[in-house]
Protein backbone atom coordinates (compact mmCIF):
# COMPACT_ATOMS: atom_id res chain seq x y z
CA UNK A 1 0.00 0.00 0.00
CA UNK A 2 2.50 2.19 0.75
CA UNK A 3 4.06 1.54 -2.68
CA UNK A 4 0.75 2.72 -4.61
CA UNK A 5 0.95 6.08 -2.02
CA UNK A 6 4.03 6.99 -3.59
CA UNK A 7 3.41 6.00 -7.14
CA UNK A 8 0.18 8.82 -6.33
CA UNK A 9 2.55 11.12 -4.95
CA UNK A 10 4.67 10.75 -8.19
CA UNK A 11 1.69 11.13 -10.60
CA UNK A 12 0.67 13.94 -9.01
CA UNK A 13 4.19 15.49 -9.34
CA UNK A 14 4.55 14.18 -13.04
CA UNK A 15 1.43 16.11 -13.85
CA UNK A 16 2.53 19.35 -12.64
CA UNK A 17 5.90 18.83 -14.39
CA UNK A 18 4.46 17.50 -17.80
CA UNK A 19 0.28 18.53 -17.87
CA UNK A 20 -0.99 21.45 -20.15
CA UNK A 21 -4.66 22.77 -20.57
CA UNK A 22 -5.57 24.01 -23.86
CA UNK A 23 -8.51 26.03 -22.56
CA UNK A 24 -5.67 27.93 -20.73
CA UNK A 25 -4.93 31.34 -21.19
CA UNK A 26 -1.34 32.05 -23.35
CA UNK A 27 -0.49 34.26 -20.09
CA UNK A 28 -1.24 31.36 -17.71
CA UNK A 29 1.78 29.66 -16.60
CA UNK A 30 1.34 25.32 -16.42
CA UNK A 31 4.53 24.13 -15.08
CA UNK A 32 7.40 24.02 -12.96
CA UNK A 33 6.40 23.46 -9.21
CA UNK A 34 6.16 20.04 -7.85
CA UNK A 35 3.04 19.38 -5.91
CA UNK A 36 4.16 17.20 -2.65
CA UNK A 37 0.68 15.36 -0.96
CA UNK A 38 2.25 14.03 2.57
CA UNK A 39 0.89 10.30 2.64
CA UNK A 40 2.77 9.60 6.01
CA UNK A 41 0.77 7.51 8.35
CA UNK A 42 -1.55 5.59 6.22
CA UNK A 43 -4.62 3.47 7.87
CA UNK A 44 -7.60 1.56 6.64
CA UNK A 45 -9.85 4.41 6.39
CA UNK A 46 -11.03 5.48 3.10
CA UNK A 47 -11.88 8.63 1.44
CA UNK A 48 -15.07 9.80 2.81
CA UNK A 49 -13.11 9.15 6.12
CA UNK A 50 -10.22 11.54 5.02
CA UNK A 51 -12.31 14.07 3.33
CA UNK A 52 -14.43 14.49 6.26
CA UNK A 53 -11.29 14.71 8.72
CA UNK A 54 -9.55 17.46 7.12
CA UNK A 55 -12.75 19.46 6.43
CA UNK A 56 -13.05 19.40 10.41
CA UNK A 57 -10.17 20.33 11.35
CA UNK A 58 -9.51 22.82 8.09
CA UNK A 59 -12.33 24.12 10.31
CA UNK A 60 -10.36 24.48 12.92
CA UNK A 61 -7.57 25.96 11.57
CA UNK A 62 -5.53 23.23 11.54
CA UNK A 63 -4.35 23.91 7.96
CA UNK A 64 -1.15 21.77 7.88
CA UNK A 65 -2.77 18.34 8.69
CA UNK A 66 -5.95 19.42 6.42
CA UNK A 67 -3.64 19.55 3.51
CA UNK A 68 -2.26 16.02 4.62
CA UNK A 69 -5.62 14.52 4.79
CA UNK A 70 -7.04 16.28 1.56
CA UNK A 71 -4.32 14.53 -0.19
CA UNK A 72 -5.28 11.54 1.61
CA UNK A 73 -8.79 11.19 0.40
CA UNK A 74 -7.46 12.41 -2.98
CA UNK A 75 -5.46 8.90 -3.09
CA UNK A 76 -8.00 7.14 -1.79
CA UNK A 77 -10.98 8.73 -4.22
CA UNK A 78 -8.65 7.91 -7.55
CA UNK A 79 -7.77 4.61 -5.89
CA UNK A 80 -11.53 3.50 -6.45
CA UNK A 81 -12.28 5.46 -9.15
CA UNK A 82 -14.58 8.09 -7.55
CA UNK A 83 -13.64 10.63 -9.94
CA UNK A 84 -16.09 12.96 -9.43
CA UNK A 85 -15.32 13.09 -4.92
CA UNK A 86 -11.29 12.80 -6.45
CA UNK A 87 -11.68 16.14 -8.31
CA UNK A 88 -13.60 17.57 -4.92
CA UNK A 89 -10.53 16.43 -2.80
CA UNK A 90 -8.00 18.00 -5.16
CA UNK A 91 -10.13 21.78 -5.00
CA UNK A 92 -10.19 21.76 -1.23
CA UNK A 93 -6.71 20.82 -1.46
CA UNK A 94 -5.69 23.02 -3.82
CA UNK A 95 -7.85 25.75 -1.42
CA UNK A 96 -5.96 24.84 1.86
CA UNK A 97 -2.88 25.64 -0.08
CA UNK A 98 -4.91 29.38 -0.92
CA UNK A 99 -5.54 29.92 2.58
CA UNK A 100 -1.14 29.49 3.67
CA UNK A 101 -0.49 32.03 0.32
CA UNK A 102 0.84 28.50 -1.44
CA UNK A 103 -0.16 30.30 -4.51
CA UNK A 104 1.82 27.98 -7.25
CA UNK A 105 0.92 25.03 -5.56
CA UNK A 106 -2.71 26.14 -5.12
CA UNK A 107 -2.86 26.80 -8.84
CA UNK A 108 -0.68 23.60 -10.04
CA UNK A 109 -3.06 21.49 -8.52
CA UNK A 110 -6.00 22.76 -10.33
CA UNK A 111 -4.26 23.02 -13.41
CA UNK A 112 -2.62 20.18 -14.02
CA UNK A 113 -4.40 17.73 -11.89
CA UNK A 114 -8.39 18.73 -11.21
CA UNK A 115 -9.01 20.08 -14.76
CA UNK A 116 -6.91 16.53 -16.17
CA UNK A 117 -9.77 14.44 -14.32
CA UNK A 118 -12.83 16.71 -15.09
CA UNK A 119 -12.11 16.21 -19.00
CA UNK A 120 -11.60 12.84 -18.77
CA UNK A 121 -14.88 12.49 -16.93
CA UNK A 122 -16.52 15.40 -18.69
CA UNK A 123 -17.43 16.87 -16.07
CA UNK A 124 -18.60 20.61 -16.69
CA UNK A 125 -19.50 21.28 -13.30
CA UNK A 126 -16.01 20.21 -11.87
CA UNK A 127 -14.07 22.08 -14.71
CA UNK A 128 -17.03 25.35 -13.78
CA UNK A 129 -15.54 25.25 -10.32
CA UNK A 130 -11.97 24.45 -11.07
CA UNK A 131 -12.37 27.84 -13.45
CA UNK A 132 -13.67 29.42 -10.09
CA UNK A 133 -10.93 28.19 -7.68
CA UNK A 134 -8.21 29.45 -10.34
CA UNK A 135 -9.97 32.73 -10.30
CA UNK A 136 -9.85 32.88 -6.36
CA UNK A 137 -6.26 31.76 -6.40
CA UNK A 138 -5.35 34.53 -9.31
CA UNK A 139 -6.89 37.45 -7.78
CA UNK A 140 -4.88 36.67 -4.14
CA UNK A 141 -1.76 36.36 -6.48
CA UNK A 142 -3.21 40.02 -7.81
CA UNK A 143 -2.54 37.94 -11.28
CA UNK A 144 -5.76 40.40 -12.57
CA UNK A 145 -5.56 39.54 -16.07
CA UNK A 146 -6.00 35.76 -15.12
CA UNK A 147 -8.49 36.36 -12.48
CA UNK A 148 -10.55 37.93 -14.69
CA UNK A 149 -10.70 35.90 -17.59
CA UNK A 150 -11.22 32.11 -15.67
CA UNK A 151 -14.01 34.34 -13.69
CA UNK A 152 -15.17 34.89 -17.09
CA UNK A 153 -15.05 31.45 -18.49
CA UNK A 154 -16.76 30.30 -15.11
CA UNK A 155 -19.77 32.76 -15.84
CA UNK A 156 -19.89 31.22 -19.30
CA UNK A 157 -20.30 27.69 -18.33
CA UNK A 158 -22.88 28.72 -15.36
CA UNK A 159 -24.79 30.19 -18.09
CA UNK A 160 -24.45 27.02 -20.17
CA UNK A 161 -25.34 24.54 -17.21
CA UNK A 162 -28.60 27.20 -15.81
CA UNK A 163 -26.13 27.05 -12.82
CA UNK A 164 -27.55 30.12 -11.14
CA UNK A 165 -24.90 30.37 -7.83
CA UNK A 166 -22.07 29.96 -10.40
CA UNK A 167 -23.18 32.66 -12.74
CA UNK A 168 -23.49 35.01 -9.18
CA UNK A 169 -20.14 33.73 -8.32
CA UNK A 170 -18.64 34.55 -11.43
CA UNK A 171 -20.28 38.03 -11.42
CA UNK A 172 -18.94 38.41 -7.92
CA UNK A 173 -15.34 37.34 -9.08
CA UNK A 174 -15.29 39.85 -12.04
CA UNK A 175 -16.19 43.02 -10.01
CA UNK A 176 -13.55 41.87 -7.31
CA UNK A 177 -10.98 42.05 -10.30
CA UNK A 178 -12.72 45.56 -11.11
CA UNK A 179 -12.34 46.65 -7.72
CA UNK A 180 -8.21 45.79 -7.62
CA UNK A 181 -8.18 47.53 -10.80
CA UNK A 182 -10.03 50.98 -9.34
CA UNK A 183 -12.74 50.37 -11.76
CA UNK A 184 -15.16 51.32 -9.11
CA UNK A 185 -18.41 52.32 -11.40
CA UNK A 186 -18.01 48.92 -13.15
CA UNK A 187 -18.08 47.01 -10.03
CA UNK A 188 -20.85 48.52 -8.75
CA UNK A 189 -22.90 47.78 -11.74
CA UNK A 190 -21.31 43.88 -11.46
CA UNK A 191 -22.42 43.88 -8.32
CA UNK A 192 -26.14 45.50 -8.55
CA UNK A 193 -26.72 42.68 -11.28
CA UNK A 194 -25.57 39.83 -8.95
CA UNK A 195 -27.74 41.51 -6.32
CA UNK A 196 -30.54 41.53 -8.76
CA UNK A 197 -30.04 37.58 -10.12
CA UNK A 198 -29.82 36.86 -6.24
CA UNK A 199 -33.30 37.92 -5.71
CA UNK A 200 -34.70 37.03 -8.61
CA UNK A 201 -33.74 33.42 -7.55
CA UNK A 202 -34.49 33.66 -4.14
CA UNK A 203 -31.27 32.79 -3.05
CA UNK A 204 -30.09 34.89 0.09
CA UNK A 205 -26.84 32.78 0.52
CA UNK A 206 -24.88 35.32 -1.30
CA UNK A 207 -26.29 38.26 0.57
CA UNK A 208 -23.07 38.36 2.80
CA UNK A 209 -20.59 38.12 0.06
CA UNK A 210 -22.16 40.66 -2.03
CA UNK A 211 -21.99 42.78 0.64
CA UNK A 212 -18.16 41.85 1.71
CA UNK A 213 -17.20 42.99 -2.13
CA UNK A 214 -19.10 45.91 -1.87
CA UNK A 215 -17.36 46.89 0.84
CA UNK A 216 -14.44 47.16 -0.67
CA UNK A 217 -15.09 50.06 -2.75
CA UNK A 218 -13.61 53.02 -0.97
CA UNK A 219 -16.56 54.88 0.73
CA UNK A 220 -15.36 58.28 -0.81
CA UNK A 221 -16.07 56.85 -4.40
CA UNK A 222 -19.43 58.38 -5.29
CA UNK A 223 -21.24 56.69 -8.28
CA UNK A 224 -21.65 58.67 -11.32
CA UNK A 225 -25.17 59.73 -12.57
Amino acid sequence: MHKLLTLFCLFVSSAVLAQSNSLVSPEVSTGGTAINIAVSGYDDRNGDDFFSEADRIEKKGDLFNAMTLFGKAAFEYNSSHQFNNYGLALLRLSNVHLLLNNYTEAEQVVLNVALKNYARIHSAQGQMNSYRQLAKIYLAANRLTEALWFSTQQGILARQLNNKSGNIESILGIASVKIKKKQFTLARKDLNRAEMLAKASNNNTYRSEINQVRNQIPVHVTPKK
